[in-house]
C-alpha cells in the first residue's frame, strides 16, 4: 500500500510524467486549391487564416508561399509571400515561423557563410512582409557549416526554439544537430537562456538527428522530427515526435513516437494551431511533397483507461524476469519500455511482446506499451 500512494503522490508531483502524451487521430490530405507543386514545412498562423509553406526544399530556387483558409483541410493558394525571397537562384527561403502579434520569421541563405546569422525577421500584413532584418543573438554557432536549420517561436513571441545544424557536403543530410531555447532581448535579438541545455536534456540524443522543433501556444508540449544518424538507406525511420512538462519552467520528458514512416513516405515539420486541437506536416507522396492534418484526441493518462485496454495483460506482475505483453488489440508493431517512477526510461524492447526486466532492481515501475506508435497504455509493475 505504502508503495502505490508513493506513484499516486509523484503522479500529482510530477504530472508530467503521468498525464503522459497528446493523441492524434488519422491523417486527412490537405488541399490546396490552385496549387501545383510541393508543399512543405507548414506553419498554422495564430488565428487559423493562413497556411504558409515553401515549395521543394533543394535550395536552389526554395522559396515562401502562402494560402488562405476555407476551412481546416482545404485551403485557396494565393502565391509568394513578398519580401521574404530572394530573386537569384541558387537560394533557400523556407521555414515559415510567426508569433501572434505578426512577428514573421524564417530561414535563409543569402550571403552565407559570409554572414553566419541566418535567421530573418519582419512584420506579416496583407500577405507581404516588411521591415526585415536579421535576427541577432547568442544561440548561433558562428562557426561555418552551422546554421539554424529550423526554429518555433512561441505564441506570445518571447521563445525562440531553435535547431542548429552542422553540414559538410559529405553527409546526405546535416552531420549533427542541437536544439535550444532563446528568449527575446528587442525584436532583432534573442539570446539562449542559461538553462536550455537542462530543459532539453531528456529531448537531445546524439544517436538521432533532429530538426523542425514546434511548441505548443502552452509551452508545455514540444514537438519535432527526427532520423537515425547515419547514413539514409530505404530503411530510414523519420518520426514526429513529442515532449512534454508540467509547466513552462519544467524540464521536457524523454520524448514520445508520435508517428513515423520510412523515407519513401518521408514526414516532417509538424505544426500546431493555437489550440491545440490540430497538427498540420507535410508528407512524401510518389510524386510530390504534400501537407497533412491530424486531430488530437484524448491524452493518455497513467491511471485513465478504456474497458478495452483493462483486457491488455502484463505478465507475470509481479515478476523477477521476463515480462510478457499479450493484448487483443490488432496492431503492425508493439515497442515496451519500462520506466522509472519519474517517468524515465530504463529499457526498452522495439517490435517484441517481451522484456527481460533482470537488470532493474526491485521495486515499483511503470511499463508503457505503444502500439502503431499511436495508441499508449501504462502499466504498474512489480520487480522482486
Amino acid at each position: 500500500m505504502k508503495q502505490i500512494l508513493l506513484v499516486i503522490m509523484l503522479c500529482s508531483t510530477f504530472a508530467v510524467n503521468c498525464q503522459i502524451y497528446p493523441v492524434f487521430g488519422s491523417p486527412i490530405d490537405v488541399s490546396i486549391t490552385g496549387l501545383s507543386f510541393d508543399a512543405m514545412e507548414p506553419f498554422i498562423s495564430a488565428n487559423g487564416n493562413y497556411l504558409f509553406f515553401n515549395n521543394l526544399n533543394d535550395g536552389i530556387n526554395t522559396k515562401l508561399f502562402y494560402a488562405t483558409r476555407l476551412n481546416d483541410s482545404v485551403f485557396n493558394f494565393v502565391g509568394e509571400l513578398n519580401g521574404t525571397n530572394q530573386p537569384t537562384p541558387p537560394h533557400l527561403d523556407a521555414v515559415a515561423d510567426m508569433d501572434a502579434l505578426n512577428n514573421f520569421y524564417w530561414t535563409s541563405t543569402r550571403n552565407y557563410p559570409v554572414d553566419l546569422d541566418n535567421l530573418f525577421h519582419g512584420t506579416f500584413a496583407n500577405g507581404t512582409v516588411s521591415n526585415i532584418g536579421r535576427v541577432q543573438g547568442s544561440f548561433y554557432k558562428n562557426i561555418p557549416g552551422w546554421l539554424i536549420m529550423d526554429h518555433g517561436i512561441s505564441t506570445d513571441g518571447q521563445y525562440l526554439y531553435y535547431n542548429n545544424a552542422r553540414f559538410d557536403g559529405i553527409c546526405q543530410g546535416p552531420c549533427e544537430t542541437e536544439l535550444g531555447i532563446a528568449q527575446k532581448v528587442n525584436d532583432s535579438t534573442f539570446n539562449k537562456i542559461p538553462n536550455s541545455d537542462l530543459l532539453l536534456h531528456a529531448v537531445m540524443d546524439t544517436n538521432f538527428i533532429y530538426y523542425a522543433p514546434c511548441i505548443s501556444s502552452d509551452q508545455l508540449e514540444l514537438y519535432y522530427t527526427r532520423y537515425p544518424k547515419g547514413a539514409i538507406t530505404p530503411s530510414t525511420l523519420f518520426e514526429i515526435c513529442v515532449a512534454v512538462r508540467n509547466s513552462p519552467n519544467d524540464t521536457f520528458s524523454a520524448p514520445h513516437v508520435l508517428f513515423s514512416e520510412l523515407i519513401a513516405d518521408l514526414i516532417e515539420a509538424p505544426t500546431l494551431s493555437t489550440d491545440m486541437q490540430r497538427m498540420y506536416y507535410h508528407r512524401k507522396t510518389a510524386t510530390s511533397h504534400k501537407i497533412v492534418l491530424r486531430y488530437r484526441q484524448a491524452a493518455s493518462t497513467i491511471f485513465a483507461a478504456s474497458d478495452s485496454e483493462f483486457s491488455l495483460l502484463l505478465y507475470p506482475n509481479p515478476a523477477k524476469g521476463i515480462v510478457s505483453i499479450q493484448t487483443p488489440f490488432k496492431y503492425t508493431s508493439l515497442d515496451i519500455s519500462v520506466c522509472n517512477l519519474l517517468g524515465a526510461p530504463l529499457l526498452t524492447g522495439l517490435h517484441q511482446t517481451e522484456i527481460d526486466i533482470r537488470s532493474l532492481a526491485p521495486g515499483i515501475y511503470f511499463v508503457r506499451i505503444e502500439l502503431d506508435k499511436q495508441t499508449v497504455i501504462n502499466r504498474m509493475l512489480r520487480i522482486e
